[in-house]
């Protein structure tokens, strides 16, 4: 009787030892794993529109979820409207969320005019103010007063007057603000999650771009979106030094649908990163008349030896996504359709890194000139 007492005290000490390590393997790995995972598809469409903000360079993204919650992630340049009329195209009255990757003008620039037509209840961005460049406000030579004569802005002051404009038109717009962290998830309804995933802390400074690139681009909000099956990944204008970083880190890139960073600068989509991402279609918006070689041939070689389906907003318009988040079902359609090559890069007038003294501040200028052989053909 107390050999059999015994024994069952050893099989209850055992079944306690196997359900508490059950339970701490759950606490440690489960749970984590589970929280990562996005919310079920509803079934209803998600609709994004990588938007046509013109011939200059420039990004806009409208987000519309399956509850009909509407996110705008960039603005474009001062786009006479462009922006603006595709809200209103679309009938958006109102945006949930308005998200500044960084400050840039072909970014930003038309941030002003967005909010003034549309009423706009969150906004984030990464907190940084734009980079001037040294010399950029020469002092002010000192003259007699014989009479007040209006102040003139001085070139920093016109550099950064997109930013400022943007700044004047969030705090006149009674939004809540929030800095960009990563990690934030933001439930978009219907099944639909948007993620933070950069920048992160230390932010990129001009000395770490040494092997190219731009400092203000690099600290660019990168963010994912996921919905059923569906994912995304908005990389903003983010560097190759950005993609390092985010490789680094445990983290899901695996997306189906990659918004190619920085407008398919040489600068940007490492071939390691996309390894790791494997997009099955890629999204480059860029303008035709850009002076930066966007998108680069280097670019597009690894977007095409990678396999995917590729397109571009300066040759095809405005180009939309509809999903309703199964497995393998996606639509893209384009406004127009093209003659020209699409795995044709542009060649540069400019490099677009901090190394060579670039600053995007709306250097765009008249459509570049056709090279020789393309007046030729």
């Amino acid at each position: 009787m107390g050999r059999a007492t015994r024994g069952c005290g050893c099989a209850v000490a055992v079944l306690l030892i196997v359900a508490g390590a059950a339970a701490f393997v759950g606490w440690k790995y489960v749970l984590p794993w589970w929280k990562k995972q996005p919310p079920p598809a509803s079934g209803g469409e998600l609709t994004i529109r990588i938007l046509d903000v013109g011939p200059i360079n420039g990004d806009s993204i409208l987000i519309t979820s399956p509850s009909g919650k509407t996110v705008l992630v960039d603005a474009g340049d001062t786009t006479k409207g462009k922006v603006v009329d595709a809200l209103k195209r679309n009938n958006v009255q109102q945006l949930d969320y308005f998200i500044a990757t960084h400050p840039h003008p072909d970014h930003i620039g038309g941030a002003a005019e967005v909010f003034k037509a549309v009423k706009v209840l969150n906004v984030i961005d990464n907190g940084q103010p734009p980079a001037v460049p040294p010399g950029a406000a020469p002092a002010q030579k000192q003259t007699p007063a014989k009479k007040a004569a209006p102040a003139k802005p001085t070139k920093s002051a016109s550099l950064t007057k997109f930013y400022d404009d943007y700044k004047v038109a969030v705090n006149g717009s009674g939004a809540r603000y929030e800095k960009a962290q990563p990690g934030t998830k933001y439930d978009l309804g219907g099944g639909a999650l948007l993620t933070i995933l950069a920048p992160s802390e230390p932010m990129f400074t001009k000395d770490k771009m040494n092997t190219g690139g731009n400092d203000v681009n690099a600290n660019s909000i990168v963010a994912r979106l996921d919905y059923g099956s569906f994912s995304m990944l908005l990389a903003g204008d983010a560097e190759s030094q950005t993609e390092h970083r985010l490789l680094t880190k445990d983290l899901d890139l695996q997306a189906r649908v990659l918004k190619i960073a920085h407008h398919g600068s040489k600068y940007a989509s490492s071939a390691d990163f996309l390894d790791r991402v494997k997009p099955q279609v890629a999204i480059v918006s860029c303008g035709a008349w850009n002076r930066y070689g966007h998108p680069a041939q280097a670019v597009l070689d690894r977007l095409r030896a990678a396999n995917v389906k590729l397109y571009r907003t300066d040759l095809q318009g405005e180009i939309t996504i509809t999903t309703r988040g199964k497995d393998n079902e996606m639509t893209v359609k384009t406004a127009k359709e093209t003659t020209e090559d699409l795995w044709a890069g542009r060649t540069a007038q400019k490099d677009d890194s901090s190394r060579s003294g670039f600053i995007a501040y709306g250097d765009f200028g008249p459509p570049p000139r056709p090279s020789r052989k393309s007046e030729q053909k």
